[in-house]
């Protein structure tokens, strides 16, 4: 039998490719401080910067396209094997899946476009926008009425 009487934390997937979105990701995880977070990422040493639950997946771009299915596949699989409360990332691939399945298994969404997109957003932004809750972008110039917003820079 279960304590019923401690609530437990909502759930938090956290999702980013390497390098700058990464590093875009860990700067967002304050505001999840009373979530229980599970990472999703591309690289295996970045296990040694989180203390919480963490997986790796396969990057992928739209020019290799068994590798987009593989990446889309997993990311389904995590998705409804964690049942986050939310979903979160700042791209690209895995975070656009992640947003996705997300949102399609009943998650609230957000996506943050990486501060290197300066003159556009990223195609994966521009998917995922789609069904985000929660569209951001960091540039002020790049915000629209419709989505995404403007909400200032992570970095």
């Amino acid at each position: 039998m279960t304590d019923q009487s401690v609530p437990t934390k909502p759930k938090a997937l956290a999702v980013a490719s390497g390098g700058g979105h990464w590093l875009q990701l860990l700067r967002l995880i304050p505001a999840f401080e009373d979530h229980d977070i599970v990472f999703v990422t591309v690289l295996e040493s970045y296990r040694r910067q989180v203390s919480n639950k963490f997986y790796v997946v396969r990057d992928a771009n739209r020019w290799n396209r068994f590798a987009v299915l593989t990446l889309a596949a997993r990311m389904a699989w995590i998705v409804h094997h964690e049942k986050p409360d939310v979903v979160v990332s700042t791209g690209a691939a895995p975070g656009y899946f992640a947003v996705l399945f997300g949102h399609l298994f009943g998650a609230r969404t957000i996506w943050v476009d990486s501060i290197a997109n300066v003159d556009r957003l990223s195609l994966s932004g521009e998917l995922a926008g789609k069904h985000a809750d929660l569209w951001l972008t960091q540039w002020p110039h790049l915000a629209k009425a419709a989505g995404p917003h403007y909400a200032g820079a992570v970095l």
